[in-house]
């Protein structure tokens, strides 16, 4: 019994650390590696960006990860109770965090939903007509297929993640994730070894060329980071509440960035190769791969098996990402209201596929296509649809704003219990270097980002 009267809920641990980090890794790995970090790398000078990357990965994602994750274990519980439990003034942290991963399930589910009958037109024969553009145009336009597929995959996530995150949705990631692997790897090498130029494209990823770096490329790989290693969306704080207190979350934090970020290099190493080897146009967010991939496919020897793996690689990113983001509104839902899991669980994904039917029909010539929502920019006020403004207000300032928070919180405000909660049982310190890290180099960042944003970073 709590001080309150009520009873106290047994916090569920993960079966094994192996599950922990597959879980972990899995909830940040998503669309983001795949169809933005491969045009990010190529509009940043290919192996230049990647080496940047790699360094912002190393000063920025894996820091937070760590400071999530001990919130999270410290708290046992919601992302929001977390951090309340910690200091009650700052509970804020934790509602950002929840309301931008509320906005990113809106349209994500709607996405994966693409992702989901790209997968299936490829099993049965990948006739995507002539024109490949119109196809999708088409698709995504409709009222009403978009969102029967949303809903399959809505559905299947609900069904495991009753059962709990640390159960069935353990078991399926642990295969999810090595299979995710193998699947985009033979991806890469087929069309290496089956494009004509491929060879050249994979020279432009690998080799680094800074004379087309620039400070906004810098910042667009600040926020890939975020958004790819998925910290400032409450994510390990959710997860680490389940994390027993033996366990080491500096070294498991380690292995979630690693895993991320090997397959953010793969996705580039299967997308830039293919697409300067065809001659195609490199393009970000669904058209890079709705539209350049397929029509890359249609050109490679046996194409057809080909596009069905990327499109099966892309699913599996797709459902290891949703088992988490699907879970952190849900364990708010289920301990602020007092329900069962499962309950909790349906009902929030309810809400969030009523919120990605209007993220839905604001697509392409769809019926809400014509509501175009404000964004201010340094310029004069941008307008986006439902859609695109969900996704520019959640990625752009919440998730950015939410890092800064968490960083602010764990470096001055909780302190000597951060550290005692991340060494946990083990006597060690933060150093000189991890306290710069967190108190001034974070911010900085993660203030670039929103700068980047508005448009105050040309």
């Amino acid at each position: 019994m709590d001080k309150t009267g009520n009873q106290k809920k047994e916090v569920a641990h993960f079966g094994s650390r192996f599950g922990y980090i597959m879980v972990a890794a899995g909830a940040a790995i998503g669309l983001g590696n795949i169809w933005k970090f491969p045009y990010l790398a190529y509009g940043g000078g290919g192996g230049a960006f990647i080496v940047v990357y790699i360094i912002l990965c190393i000063i920025l994602g894996h820091p937070v990860v760590e400071m999530e994750t001990a919130v999270g274990r410290f708290g046992r519980s919601n992302a929001i109770d977390s951090y309340g439990k910690i200091n009650k003034k700052w509970k804020i942290v934790g509602i950002v965090n929840v309301i931008c991963t509320v906005m990113i399930d809106m349209y994500y589910i709607i996405v994966s939903g693409y992702v989901l009958k790209y997968a299936i037109a490829y099993l049965t024969g990948g006739h995507f007509g002539a024109n490949k553009e119109a196809f999708y145009n088409n698709f995504i336009s409709d009222p009403i297929q978009p969102i029967i597929y949303a809903v399959i995959l809505m559905a299947f996530v609900v069904i495991l993640l009753s059962f709990g995150i640390t159960k069935i949705v353990e078991k399926v990631t642990k295969v999810i994730m090595p299979a995710l692997f193998v699947l985009l790897i033979v991806c890469g090498v087929w069309a290496l070894f089956s494009s004509p130029g491929a060879m050249k494209g994979l020279k432009f990823y690998l080799v680094p060329d800074f004379s087309h770096f620039t400070f906004k490329t810098f910042a667009d790989a600040a926020v890939q980071v975020m958004f790819s290693v998925g910290i400032g969306w409450a994510i390990f704080s959710t997860l680490g509440a389940s994390l027993s207190d033996d366990k080491n979350i500096r070294t498991d934090a380690t292995w979630v960035t690693i895993c991320d970020t090997a397959v953010a290099l793969v996705a580039g190493f299967v997308i830039i190769p293919a697409v300067v080897g065809a001659g195609s146009k490199m393009t970000a967010g669904p058209s890079l791969i709705f539209l350049a991939m397929t029509e890359i496919f249609d050109k490679l020897p046996g194409g057809g098996i080909i596009g069905f793996f990327f499109f099966a690689a892309i699913l599996l990113a797709v459902l290891s990402t949703y088992f988490t983001i699907l879970e952190i509104p849900v364990k708010v839902v289920e301990e602020k209201l007092h329900l069962e899991h499962h309950l909790a669980t349906v009902i929030t994904a309810v809400v969030i596929m009523i919120g990605g039917v209007f993220c839905s029909l604001s697509q392409g010539s769809g019926l809400l296509s014509g509501i175009k929502l404000p964004f201010p920019m340094v310029g004069g006020m941008a307008h986006f649809n439902i859609y695109d403004w969900f996704d520019c207000v959640s990625g752009y300032i919440l998730l950015p704003l939410g890092c800064m928070l968490t960083t602010i919180f764990c470096g001055w405000v909780w302190k000597e219990g951060y550290e005692k909660e991340l060494f946990k049982g083990s006597g060690h310190k933060l150093s000189g270097y991890d306290k710069v890290i967190m108190k001034f180099i974070v911010p900085l960042l993660t203030l670039l980002v929103v700068l980047n944003c508005f448009g105050f970073i040309k």
